[in-house]
């Protein structure tokens, strides 16, 4: 009954996690930010930036609208295998300028493209840890507070872990809470399967996210 099928058992507790959001790029489409921020979520990630040049076509329109609601909002890399960790600081600092409470900047670390699984690629581990340490002390240096890594499970593994452990990171496991093992967690995407309203891209779901703490905790965490 049940063969080829693959059952998703994450469902956090909204009493635990009370404080929950979505991370978004140009693959929702338009978005309505008032009415996505009426849907229970106290935060926004908002995709600005990839590698050393490319920037989200819809990052400035998201990033000003979204500002204009109750919610908190943040903006995240995606980080390249293929480009220095200076230039890449230098793309994101040149479009996402910092104001009072914003969260800190995520750079996402994930494989991809031909790297992806399966693709028969590999980056080269020294190398990555070594530009990404760059490109999070530059953001570092910059923002004047410590970004926060986002990882996949074996991204987390193979870069992250031993590596940059005195950084708060945003795990991605669609299927499990975060173990034990990591416990400088502070985001948790629990879901790739969101169906909200007020967005109309090709892509018709949306991430659901969690922040590890309370709401006290939530509302000092970022820039000052």
């Amino acid at each position: 009954m049940f063969k080829n099928r693959i059952i998703k058992i994450n469902t956090p507790s909204k009493a635990q996690y009370p404080v929950r959001g979505v991370d978004v790029s140009r693959y929702q489409g338009d978005i309505d930010w008032p009415v996505l921020a009426g849907q229970d979520i106290r935060f926004a990630y908002i995709k600005a930036t990839e590698g050393s040049t490319y920037i989200d076509q819809k990052f400035e329109y998201n990033f000003s609208q979204a500002r204009q609601t109750d919610l908190r909002i943040g903006a995240y890399h995606f980080f390249s295998f293929d480009s220095g960790g200076d230039t890449q600081a230098d793309n994101y600092i040149k479009n996402v300028e910092a104001f009072s409470g914003m969260l800190p900047p995520i750079v996402d670390v994930e494989y991809y493209g031909k790297y992806g699984h399966g693709a028969g690629k590999r980056p080269d581990n020294d190398a990555v840890v070594a530009e990404l340490g760059v490109l999070l002390g530059w953001l570092e240096e910059h923002y004047g507070v410590k970004p926060v890594t986002y990882a996949t499970g074996t991204a987390y593994k193979d870069f992250i872990r031993g590596n940059f452990d005195d950084y708060d990171i945003w795990i991605r496991d669609v299927y499990f809470r975060p173990g034990s093992g990591i416990k400088n967690w502070c985001f948790w995407q629990f879901s790739d399967k969101g169906l909200l309203e007020g967005y109309s891209g090709g892509e018709k779901y949306i991430d659901l996210d969690v922040w590890s703490g309370s709401i006290e905790e939530f509302e000092n965490y970022g820039i000052k």
